[in-house]
């Protein structure tokens, strides 16, 4: 899919909201919605796109807002709701039961505008029931704009989109295992090698917190990724891109494949351009706070402790390494200066803090490499 063209619909969708933040449903889906399936392909203009498909039901008859059809036959059900509403678990299951009376739907996007989350028949497991795929809303969008290859028209038609959900599917269980056990795998690993090698001066037990917690941020980097072709995919690619790009281009192409790389609006890169030995997301995550302190006084613009946008337990930033409610930091990094800083934290939150953070000091950050 075209870059540009899903950045000019990501910016002109947030200016809408940002203006209309109590935008009804129908101007909802006049501005918002249509434009995104527009985006996918589908031809709003034509007999591939029904507009309150009549979906029959066991006491009667009900509407959908939008069916996209490939032939006569709906392929995908589309729920819009207006974005002054947060999406619920009650129109995710009103979804999924609108999937259910046709046979042929198997996919659901619901939407208002701002937020996604796309439901599929998982026809593999659970007799076909309608589960939640992926969800990810216009920021996720700006940033990783390969999400839609999994709902694009020509996806859904050529069968793409159902190899692209069971790897997503089998991704998210790996994820969810992960998260919801993560002591007890740390622990299992932390058992593992202190069997192997005998008692280390270095505690085991928040390396292998750090493995586990990495290897869910490469996981999701995969599931926003998975519908991206491989260079195999696009013969002579590599010999192109040697031939065309710029020594400047081959820094860049590094600097997006290796690590996980950070860098700020003034230039300031982390790691170094050409160190790529850090590749742990706390030991950048800690370095790039740092480089904010020395180069531009960040303590000096924020109060100490320092909470994050919304949170009232957890801070970034304190003098020791526990937070106000009296609890240890769990894997805190100690910053030159002498304060500590949080990192125990997913791998969304960790960009989430190094933005609110740089905010601070009038510096934008971009995430590259494994993030």
């Amino acid at each position: 899919m075209d870059r540009d063209e899903i950045d000019e619909y990501v910016q002109r969708c947030q200016q809408l909201i940002e203006s209309s933040p109590q935008m009804d449903e129908e101007n909802t889906k006049v501005k918002l919605v249509q434009p995104f399936l527009e985006l996918l392909g589908w031809n709003l203009y034509s007999t591939e796109v029904a507009l309150e498909y009549t979906i029959p039901m066991a006491s009667g008859s009900t509407h959908v807002d939008y069916a996209l059809l490939v032939g006569e036959s709906p392929v995908v059900f589309v729920e819009a709701k207006p974005v002054r509403s947060s999406l619920t678990d009650t129109e995710v299951q009103q979804l999924r039961s609108y999937m259910r009376q046709e046979l042929d739907v198997d996919w659901g996007i619901l939407t208002n505008g701002k937020s996604f989350e796309v439901l599929t028949k998982n026809h593999h497991q659970n007799g076909g029931e309608e589960v939640s795929v992926v969800q990810f809303d216009l920021d996720d969008l700006a940033e990783n704009p390969e999400v839609l290859e999994l709902l694009t028209k020509e996806s859904i038609r050529s069968g793409k989109s159902d190899e692209i959900a069971e790897q997503v599917a089998e991704t998210n269980r790996a994820i969810r295992y992960l998260q919801e056990n993560e002591d007890s795998v740390t622990e299992s690993i932390s058992k593992a090698v202190e069997n192997e090698v005998g008692e280390l001066t270095i505690d085991v037990e928040e390396q292998s917190r750090e493995f586990v917690q990495s290897l869910v941020s490469v996981l999701q980097e995969q599931r926003q990724f998975v519908g991206e072709p491989s260079q195999s995919d696009s013969p002579g690619t590599e010999q192109r891109e040697n031939n065309n790009q710029s020594t400047t281009d081959s820094v860049e192409k590094e600097l997006r494949r290796e690590g996980y790389v950070i860098r700020f609006s003034d230039g300031k890169v982390i790691p170094d351009s050409g160190d790529q030995t850090h590749t742990q997301q706390k030991q950048n995550m800690g370095e790039a706070i740092d480089y904010l302190i020395e180069e531009y006084d960040l303590i000096d613009e924020i109060d100490i402790p320092h909470f994050p946008p919304h949170a009232q337990k957890n801070c970034s930033i304190n003098t020791e390494p526990v937070h106000p409610n009296g609890e240890d930091m769990r894997i805190p990094y100690e910053l030159s200066n002498g304060y500590h800083l949080h990192t125990s934290l997913n791998v969304r939150a960790k960009k989430s803090r190094i933005r609110d953070l740089a905010d601070y000091v009038g510096l934008s950050v971009e995430f590259l490499g494994n993030w």
